[in-house]
């Protein structure tokens, strides 16, 4: 399928502060439409807030928000062409699965045969079908989050925000339900702007990462380009398993470590200029220790 270029979203200078701490610190990006985009970060990051921005339910102290190249921030979140699925679920406890997907249709006071029609799609879609009738409080952790999504799909919105929707599931359901978001997302071909501090959970949906820390965009890319080609150093520990070790950029693509020049991808710095190295585990290979010693003699 060819690629949409087409910008939905566009998060421009924003600040956010609480108090005399500043959230989130002048960021901008952009989300391209049909994207499944994952901001990643540890927690007190600021990726939470950011989402809860672009959602409508906290105001920037500055910048700007734009959907489809209009400004959000006068639209109250209801308004907005924008779903959100909460970390806790946020189900009527006193409805049923089928009330609880219906609600919002009942709000728009569409026809019940609509609602009906709709309602069964959705159910379908999350392998939910014959359990309309179900007590939600009476469901598992992973039932209960396929209702929450059912019913902020069910409006058929632009966008779909996932705050940490798999965090109280275990790990089995977890990685399955990673594969079932991703595949409902292909066939939706609804844009999905996803938070977690879960590596592994963004480097196995996301067509695009944004990584934070304090509040500061670190790196945007694709999990390949992210996982390989790390901007600095806390995108290269806090991706995978690193070996993070000064060295000397002896020209482009050739670095020297430890005494040994290594080729490499990098360029651009200058001559004998000292970087860092990231060496990934899978990078390194165990040689017999003659051939170690000649490599070592061969760059004196």
């Amino acid at each position: 399928m060819k690629k949409n270029t087409e910008k939905i979203i566009q998060v421009k200078d924003l600040v956010k502060h609480y108090g005399d701490k500043t959230i989130i610190d002048e960021i901008n990006f952009h989300i391209r439409a049909n994207e499944f985009l994952t901001i990643l970060g540890p927690s007190g990051c600021g990726k939470t807030t950011l989402l809860r921005m672009i959602g409508g339910f906290e105001s920037p102290d500055a910048g700007d928000i734009l959907f489809e190249g209009k400004s959000l921030l006068s639209i109250p979140a209801n308004k907005r062409p924008i779903n959100t699925v909460f970390q806790k679920y946020a189900l009527f406890p006193h409805l049923n699965v089928y009330d609880n997907v219906a609600f919002g249709l009942k709000i728009q006071k569409k026809a019940k045969a609509e609602i009906d029609l709709l309602v069964q799609e959705m159910l379908r879609m999350v392998n939910l079908q014959g359990q309309e009738q179900r007590d939600v409080n009476s469901l598992s952790g992973g039932e209960q989050q396929r209702v929450a999504i059912a019913r902020a799909l069910v409006n058929h919105p632009q966008v779909l925000l996932l705050d940490e929707p798999l965090g109280a599931l275990d790990l089995k359901l977890r990685k399955n339900m990673q594969l079932e978001l991703k595949n409902l997302q292909k066939k939706t071909g609804i844009t999905f702007i996803y938070v977690t501090h879960d590596q592994e959970e963004a480097m196995t949906m996301s067509d695009t990462i944004i990584i934070m820390n304090r509040g500061r965009i670190q790196q945007i890319g694709s999990p390949v380009d992210i996982y390989n080609e790390p901007r600095n150093a806390f995108a290269a520990d806090f991706i995978g398993e690193s070996n993070i070790l000064e060295s000397i950029m002896v020209k482009d693509c050739l670095v020297k470590l430890l005494g040994v020049e290594f080729p490499c991808v990098d360029k651009g710095f200058e001559e004998n200029e000292t970087v860092l190295t990231v060496i990934r585990p899978e990078d390194i290979d165990i040689l017999p220790p003659a051939l170690v010693f000649w490599m070592v003699s061969s760059n004196r």
